[in-house]
This record gives C-alpha cells, sequence and structure tokens, in this order.
C-alpha cells in the first residue's frame, strides 16, 4: 500500500469561491489519490433561522466579528471528520486526467487503515499573522491533515483561535502586508504553494528545486524556442550545452534579480555566510565574470 493522502479541509461562508482547487495540478492530485480535499459552509453550523455567523464586536467598532458558538463546533466537526463535516461531499477534479504514470498512494476513498495521532494543523489566515513563505509551504507539504478557516468581516473571535490549540497544532499567517475582503484568496494562494511540492503532484520532482525561494534567492531567467523572437535571442549559454557554464549563468542570474528586487533577501544570505567570493564577483560586475 502507498502513502496516504494529504487531506486539506476549508470552512468558508462561501463554498464556490474554492471552485479553483478543482482545476489543473490540485484537480489532478484530487484524481490520483494524492490529495482530499473537503469545502465545508460554516453556515452548517448555525442554529438561528436567519444562519448568521456574525455580530458587532465587543468595545464598539466598525465591521461584524464571526461568532465563536458557530466557529467552534465547526473546527471540532471537521478536525474529528463527524457531524456535518462528516455529511459534506469531498472535491472531485474538474476534468478527468490522463495519468502519466501510476500513483504511488492509495486511492482517496479507499481504507486508510489507523489515522496517525497528531493534531491536525489550522491554518487561520489573516493580515496580523506571521509572513507566508515558502519554507512554511514546504513544512505544510509534510502534514497529513491541514485545515483552513477562511474568516471575513473584521475577523474571527480570538477565542476561537486560542481554543483551537486544544485540537490543533495552530498558525495564523499573512500572505501580504495588504487587507482582503476574505481568507478564501488567501487559501487558494497558500494551498497551491503547499500542494505542488507534496510528492507526486509535480510530473518532474526536480522542477520545485530551482524554484524561487529554495535556495533563498529569486528565480532567474527562463527561455524557450525559438532562438530568436523579435530580435532577442536566447542568452549563448544556455545553447553551450555546458551543464556547468549553465548552472553558474542561472546562479549568477538569480543573484542579479534578487539584488535588484530584492535586496533583504541577498542580505539574509550574506549573513549566513552562503555568498561566495565568486557570487559576490559577479554582483560586482553585474553579470557572469566569464561573460
Amino acid at each position: 500500500m502507498g502513502s496516504r493522502p494529504v487531506r486539506l479541509d476549508i470552512i468558508t461562508i462561501f463554498p464556490e469561491y474554492l471552485e479553483p482547487l478543482r482545476h489543473a495540478l490540485l484537480g489532478k492530485a484530487i484524481e490520483r489519490g494524492i490529495l482530499q480535499v473537503g469545502v465545508h459552509n460554516l453556515r452548517s453550523w448555525t442554529t438561528d433561522v436567519h444562519q448568521a455567523v456574525d455580530d458587532s464586536p465587543y468595545g464598539g467598532g466598525p465591521g461584524m466579528v464571526m461568532k465563536p458558538e458557530v466557529w467552534g463546533p465547526a473546527l471540532a466537526d471537521v478536525a474529528a471528520r463527524s457531524g456535518a463535516a462528516a455529511a459534506a461531499e469531498d472535491l472531485t477534479s474538474s476534468v478527468s486526467h490522463r495519468a502519466s504514470s501510476p500513483s504511488s498512494f492509495i486511492d482517496a476513498n479507499s481504507d486508510q487503515g489507523d489515522v496517525d495521532k497528531k493534531q491536525p494543523l489550522l491554518i487561520v489566515p489573516t493580515p496580523a499573522g506571521a509572513p507566508f513563505t515558502q519554507e512554511m509551504a514546504e513544512r505544510w507539504s509534510n502534514e497529513d491533515h491541514v485545515v483552513f478557516a477562511c474568516g471575513r468581516y473584521e475577523g474571527i473571535d480570538q477565542r476561537v483561535v486560542d481554543d483551537a490549540a486544544r485540537t490543533y497544532r495552530v498558525e495564523e499567517v499573512s500572505i501580504g502586508d495588504y487587507v482582503l475582503i476574505g481568507g478564501e484568496v488567501a487559501v487558494l494562494v497558500m494551498a497551491e504553494a503547499m500542494v505542488r511540492l507534496i510528492p507526486g503532484v509535480l510530473g518532474n520532482q526536480a522542477s520545485h528545486q530551482e524554484d524561487s525561494f529554495q535556495d533563498g534567492l529569486l528565480e532567474g531567467p527562463s527561455y524557450t524556442k525559438p532562438r530568436v523572437w523579435n530580435d532577442l535571442e536566447v542568452p549563448p549559454v544556455l545553447l553551450s550545452g555546458n551543464h556547468g557554464k549553465v548552472e553558474r549563468w542561472r546562479r549568477d542570474q538569480a543573484l542579479l534579480r534578487t539584488s535588484a528586487r530584492r535586496p533583504d533577501l541577498l542580505n539574509r544570505l550574506r549573513v549566513a555566510g552562503e555568498i561566495s567570493a565568486r557570487d559576490e564577483k559577479a554582483l560586482e560586475l553585474g553579470r557572469s565574470p566569464e561573460e
């Protein structure tokens, strides 16, 4: 039997917003049994005729705050796969894909045996959270069960987050220094960054090893055919067939791009002693020294 699929659960008041999770590589991962995705309507846990999920904030102020007596039972059921969470159907792929090779994972609907005793991971998107990073995506891709709580309005009552720590390992995370209407867009960003790192999702597992941020640098430019387009040529080194020179050129381009766009990342690598004298030479010249 192969590895157990990674499970994502998302709680939201707009389930249709998560439709993109059924498409492209994520949809293919669902179809191949690598990934299970459950999208849960928070209103399933309301008890009033209006299905209210928010109320006015204590202390006054604008906006509304999402209610703990709705979020609490929702998170409890999702963690235990009970109640309304158990009744919800998992997402299916939007289209049929043809797997290029047999999956090493078990089918998402097969008997999974004993589940791990580790608490699930709860991610709460919030502008007040820790900045989302590639390291987080890498770490989350090794989890068995990740739950996303999509807040709206002025956010979720903080007691929900505090109380959830009894059942979950909780991380409050921000995707940037700006405010969105709700957490759904942030979840789509984080879920895609995480899922593509799960073994078997990408056709070529080496692909993500050259991504931006994997080595602390931004990824350099990429080129494909034709060799000349609009009088612009592909850099000759990429046509040389010399893999050592190509890798060195790519490192130099990553250094130069990072220096121009994210000098903070470059400074971090300098402090860590990960920028060599050869790297510094390329940065000083603004090109590969061999050019």
